[in-house]
């Protein structure tokens, strides 16, 4: 006799397009939001520095992404209360948990980038072209 699977709950799949947490994970792993969380594992960082540190990143894009992930609780956003103020930002315990398997994912793809890159190359080499 076999066994039917326990349906998942909706809200704990993140396989199932009406779990919350897909929303999250959206704004992780999107292509600023993973940098992000990673450059502040480093440590607080203004605004600037976080703009220089991530290569290619617009200040609006910065911007857009900070909210999100102080919103989902991950970052942090500081004001000294000087003149102008000094702003900076630091992950959360929340983020510093989230950012730990995505610093260890950007250090595989920088360690396997040649393996990679090798293989894209193999793989497009026996890429005949259409007729």
């Amino acid at each position: 006799m076999e066994v039917s699977p326990v349906p998942a709950d909706p809200s704990t799949d993140a396989f199932n397009n009406d779990c919350p947490g897909r929303q999250v994970f959206d704004h992780v792993t999107s292509r600023w939001g993973i940098l992000v969380l990673a450059a502040l594992r480093e440590g607080p960082l203004r605004f600037y520095q976080l703009r220089d540190r991530i290569g290619g990143i617009s200040e609006k894009m910065l911007s857009q992404n900070l909210r999100v992930l102080a919103r989902d609780g991950l970052i942090e956003r500081m004001v000294e209360p000087d003149i102008p103020p000094k702003v900076s930002y630091r992950l959360t315990p929340l983020g510093q948990e989230g950012s730990a398997p995505l610093r260890a994912l950007l250090d595989w793809i920088a360690l396997r980038a040649p393996d990679i890159l090798d293989a894209q190359s193999r793989h497009d080499a026996n890429l005949s072209p259409l007729s």
